[in-house]
């Protein structure tokens, strides 16, 4: 019992010191040493399933956009949001499986270019979407100002906005890389921020100006443009102005201003361990493990809520949504279908060109076949005459159009014509 009591002890003993030891140490890659079997376990779980309601999320938005695109001309709103779903999709697919990893283990051992990209990488895409949020809320703001003016944006502009934004996003996470390493500690092979003491100015600068110019400024920047398109919303349109294109702008703002809210909330802790963990005081405690792992969590549940408030806040996604499922359901009753009349044996062979019942080519058809029906129709519609009134009505509205045909309140001007007359 005595030998229990002392290998429990200096069991504790081990781990305290361990965790002292490791207290100064600056951890990357989502490596976080932990004595908890719990840590270990619900981390990993939760990445999980961030990781499968995510990218069934972002698979729905990206194949809407696509599909949309595919049939009409490309929309800076609409590359923005799949440039958001893309990087999106890029985390869960890449650097969540890491870190689920990471977490789940006590020792480093997903190697070196794992190790020294991991943190680059999240950084990199969550830097790419922060961006894209600024561009985003612009191009917000510039619809709301005016709803009913169509904006035609080329391509080639298109592309240049968004190679910007990734060129401007790879960059700036770049002094994090150089110094990110594995390196042994104790025995134990561990991802690790290794600072020279050359370098030690240069990195507590960079911890300070990073979350500014990533997260700070671009957010301020989002506000202010939301803000503004908000206010443009709320005003009454003018006689010119399409009133649905009004309510589709405010839709589109509370829905893009949803976004930006949902991700500053839940990227907030994360920046608050960087800075603690950047910045600690002398003498001070460290970051708890848990709240360091739970604010990573919360950062990659960013990817998760983002397509859910586009597919329930946005009827075009709902639509799409629709669509898509309407598309699957028949060509699985179409395959269905021809399955089970494929055996048959003495089956009717269809021509190819069958119009289907919804296509609108089955009509002027039957006017070709010269039903005697149609010829009736057609021979009475010709023996009605015209009065010569309701033909020099029709004559004049056609060479002299109403100016008040193209007015949106036409009682407004009712009293005025009246008093005109009089």
């Amino acid at each position: 019992m005595a030998k229990v009591m002392l290998a429990a002890a200096s069991a504790d003993s081990n781990s305290s010191t361990m965790n002292v030891s490791f207290a100064h140490l600056h951890f990357a890659g989502g490596y976080l040493p932990s004595d908890s079997k719990d840590w270990r376990t619900v981390v990993p779980a939760l990445l999980v399933a961030v990781c499968l309601v995510g990218f069934v999320g972002n698979l729905c938005v990206i194949g809407i956009l696509l599909h949309s695109a595919w049939k009409g001309k490309p929309s800076l709103i609409h590359s923005m949001i799949l440039n958001l779903s893309l990087a999106d999709l890029s985390l869960l697919l890449f650097s969540a499986p890491v870190r689920a990893a990471a977490y789940s283990r006590g020792v480093w051992d997903l190697g070196w270019f794992v190790c020294k990209s991991s943190d680059w990488f999240v950084h990199t895409c969550m830097a790419a979407k922060s961006l894209t949020i600024v561009a985003v809320a612009k191009v917000c703001f510039m619809y709301a100002s005016d709803p009913a003016k169509q904006v035609s944006i080329h391509s080639c502009t298109i592309w240049s906005v968004l190679v910007a934004i990734w060129a401007v996003a790879s960059l700036l996470p770049l002094p994090e890389c150089l110094f990110t390493t594995t390196r042994l500690h104790a025995g134990v092979e561990m991802c690790l921020v290794d600072v020279p003491a050359a370098a030690k100015v240069f990195l507590s600068v960079f911890g300070k100006l990073y979350p500014l110019l990533v997260f700070f400024l671009p957010l301020l920047l989002a506000s202010f443009y939301f803000w503004r398109a908000y206010g443009r919303c709320q005003k009454r349109g003018t006689k010119t102005q399409n009133l649905r294109n009004q309510m589709r702008s405010k839709q589109l703002t509370v829905m893009l201003l949803s976004i930006a809210i949902t991700s500053a909330v839940l990227w907030l802790p994360a920046w608050i361990a960087w800075l603690w963990v950047w910045h600690p005081k002398a003498g001070g405690a460290a970051p708890p493990q848990g709240f360091i792992a739970l604010s990573q969590v919360l950062m990659f549940s960013i990817s998760s809520a983002n397509p859910l408030i586009f597919l329930v806040m946005s009827g075009e996604f709902k639509e799409g949504v629709k669509g898509l499922w309407k598309w699957m359901i028949t060509k699985r009753h179409a395959a269905a279908s021809g399955a089970q009349e494929s055996p048959a044996g003495n089956s009717e062979v269809l021509p190819d060109n069958v119009p289907s019942p919804e296509s609108p080519v089955s009509i002027p058809e039957k006017e070709k076949t010269g039903s005697p029906s149609s010829r009736k129709e057609k021979t009475e519609k010709a023996e009605i005459p015209i009065l010569p009134d309701v033909e020099q009505f029709w004559h004049e509205r056609d060479t002299n159009p109403n100016v008040q045909d193209n007015d949106p309140i036409p009682w407004e001007h009712e009293d005025q014509e009246t008093v005109i007359h009089d």
